[in-house]
């Protein structure tokens, strides 16, 4: 949605807010001089009606100033006025937004639900221009006080948003175990990744026992997780436990079989390292038909070769790309051309291959099934949209 769009359905109710709220603050005023309350008339619908001019002129700025002056800070008023906050902060101008909630939270007369409204806007505030320990103080203070379920949710959902930002993970799990459980649920994939992250720091540190355990518990958050079977695997792999590395990179294909890609050259240091060839190729096999790809069409052609000869894999090669054409498995079909064919064709298609070949470097080989970011890079947390999980191996012509 466009920002000038986001603005107008911000603005319309603020609007009607200070229309509201005007009405309201002249009711409470009739026992007030006639005099005065004329004065005070004739001030706001001055400000009201001004803005209102701005506005639709489509002046938004012009048009929120006027309301500004327009609006009386009073229970009646203060929705618009985090209403105008928010708008502000949409706009970026973020210092204006810090501005107003400071100035409601300097009143003496704001009530208990009120209070924690604007102190949840202003961490809502400190968070987007990145004053992170101040957002995280206040929001902790928030949660101290116990507010409503809303209210303490927001502030705790915020809070687990600032400490995934500091990659604080650990601060991020204590502060998801306060969830109520139907809420916690709605995290479980990120809490996954969070106890992930931490198995990662551990591995660095040649630390495998916990690693494993926080592994255990990203599995209970995600039983379908991709991100833990693969690191069990090279934990496994790291301690010499080839079966068992090879069963944590089966189970990861068997969650989700785009990510076959991801397993194979790992599959092969174990099946080597087991001298288990032959279950290897059955297990290829199998993934022809469970888990097509092109990284399983030339690991399988690479076995045909070396039992059949180049020409039968070749064809093999031919054969698949009728049905899943691909760069990468017509890069690998011109390399067997130029090591077999003739010497008179070997030099058109070492032509033809350094074009084909920059064109496959150049393509991404990830994309966020979200937002559509793409890169060479396995991302389990998309940089663009900051959603887990979301990025995986490019399928079709450019990619598997």
């Amino acid at each position: 949605m466009p920002p000038e769009v986001d603005n107008y359905l911000l603005i319309v109710p603020l609007f009607i807010a200070v229309a509201v709220g005007w009405w309201l603050g002249r009711r409470e005023r009739q026992e007030r001089s006639k005099e005065q309350s004329k004065r005070l008339y004739s001030n706001i619908s001055r400000d009201y009606f001004t803005g209102l001019d701005y506005l639709l002129n489509e002046r938004t700025d012009e048009a929120i100033e006027s309301f500004i002056k327009a609006l009386e800070v009073n229970s009646d008023t203060i929705p618009a006025h985090i209403a105008l906050a928010k708008l502000f902060r949409r706009k970026g101008d973020v210092d204006r937004a810090i501005q107003i909630h400071q100035n409601l939270l300097a009143r003496p007369d704001l009530d208990r639900s009120e209070f924690l409204r604007v102190q949840m806007a202003l961490a809502r505030d400190y968070y987007a221009i990145g004053l992170l320990d101040r957002a995280e103080n206040l929001l902790l203070e928030i949660i101290r006080q116990r507010p409503m379920r809303e209210t303490l949710v927001k502030a705790q959902r915020l809070l687990i948003s600032l400490y995934e930002k500091e990659a604080e993970w650990e601060k991020a799990l204590t502060a998801a175990d306060q969830l109520a459980t139907d809420e916690r649920k709605l995290l479980s994939r990120e809490l996954a990744h969070y106890c992930c992250e931490l198995a990662e720091a551990l591995i660095a540190r040649h630390q495998y026992k916990e690693a494993q355990g926080y592994l255990r518990r990203s599995e209970i958050y995600d039983p379908n997780g991709i991100r833990s079977c693969l690191i069990s695997a090279r934990i496994a792999m790291d301690q010499s436990q080839w079966k068992l590395a090879i069963k944590h990179l089966k189970l990861a294909v068997d969650r989700d079989p785009l990510f076959v890609s991801e397993t194979l050259d790992l599959l092969r240091r174990c099946y080597d390292h087991l001298a288990a060839e032959k279950e290897l190729n059955a297990y290829l096999k199998r993934c022809m038909v469970n888990a097509p790809s092109t990284s399983v069409t030339l690991a399988v052609a690479e076995q045909i070769k070396d039992e059949q000869g180049l020409y039968v894999a070749g064809s093999f090669i031919t054969e698949e790309l009728k049905k899943r054409p691909s760069v990468k498995g017509f890069n690998r079909l011109i390399d067997m051309h130029i090591e077999h064919g003739a010497e008179s064709a070997r030099d058109s298609l070492r032509v033809l291959r350094g074009l084909t070949g920059q064109l496959e470097l150049s393509k991404p080989v990830y994309r966020c099934n979200n937002c559509g970011f793409s890169g060479k890079s396995l991302l389990w947390q998309c940089p663009s949209c900051k959603k887990w999980s979301t990025t995986k191996p490019i399928q079709g012509l450019e990619g598997e």
